[in-house]
């Protein structure tokens, strides 16, 4: 009787070995897919990542770019106002206008204005002169200038004190100053129809000629 039962139980316990097999086979195949969920998340993650990183490298790059640029501009600019101040006392043919003279008008930027001749746009020439300017290769173009008249003042330098403050009479006679003539000096780095969408700085200088 004893062996009949152990006979009997055989299978029984067979069955339930395959049973477990089959669940701890489907138990790993449903850990292998959740790692395959996890792997593909995470590579999205570093993609996304990287290319957020890749953006902000290219978006430094520009903004080094636009201000190496706009540098270069303003000293094109500068150099064009220190090569007008040079060429003022001689070239009495660069003054655009005559600021004081009647009926005219002198807008804050001569450049803006249509009814400015052409030829009184100044093109710095290039070399080495004093009165002349090589741009390095990089540069958007040749700087210009347009001078303008605004006529004589007062030399607060050489005043004798006349209308300087309230004890101007200490100073000796009075109605008595020096006056000189000034110009306004307005200065681009390059003509904007020709750079494109390179930077253009337009800088301007009071100059006293004695």
């Amino acid at each position: 009787m004893s062996h009949k039962a152990f006979s009997d139980q055989r299978p029984q316990t067979s069955r339930m070995s395959m049973q477990s097999r089959a669940m701890s086979f489907s138990s790993c195949r449903q850990q292998r897919g959740v790692a395959l969920v996890v792997a593909l998340l995470l590579l999205v993650v570093i993609s996304l990542v990287g290319l957020a990183a890749v953006r902000g490298t290219i978006m430094q790059q520009k903004m080094a770019a636009n201000l190496y640029d706009r540098e270069m501009a303003f000293q094109s600019a500068e150099a064009a106002i220190r090569v007008a101040t040079a060429r003022i006392a001689s070239n009495p043919s660069d003054i655009a206008r005559n600021c004081q003279a009647g009926g005219v008008v002198c807008p804050a930027n001569p450049f803006d204005d249509a009814t400015l001749p052409t030829g009184k746009i100044i093109t710095v020439a290039s070399g080495s002169a004093s009165d002349q300017f090589q741009g390095s290769q990089l540069a958007a173009g040749q700087p210009q200038y347009v001078v303008e008249n605004l006529g004589n003042w007062y030399d607060p330098v050489s005043d004798t004190g006349y209308n300087q403050s309230a004890n101007s009479h200490n100073y000796g006679a009075q109605g008595l100053s020096t006056t000189a003539v000034y110009y306004r000096v307005t200065a681009r780095s390059a003509d904007p129809n020709v750079v494109g969408n390179r930077a253009v700085v337009v800088l301007q200088a009071m100059i006293k000629q004695g």
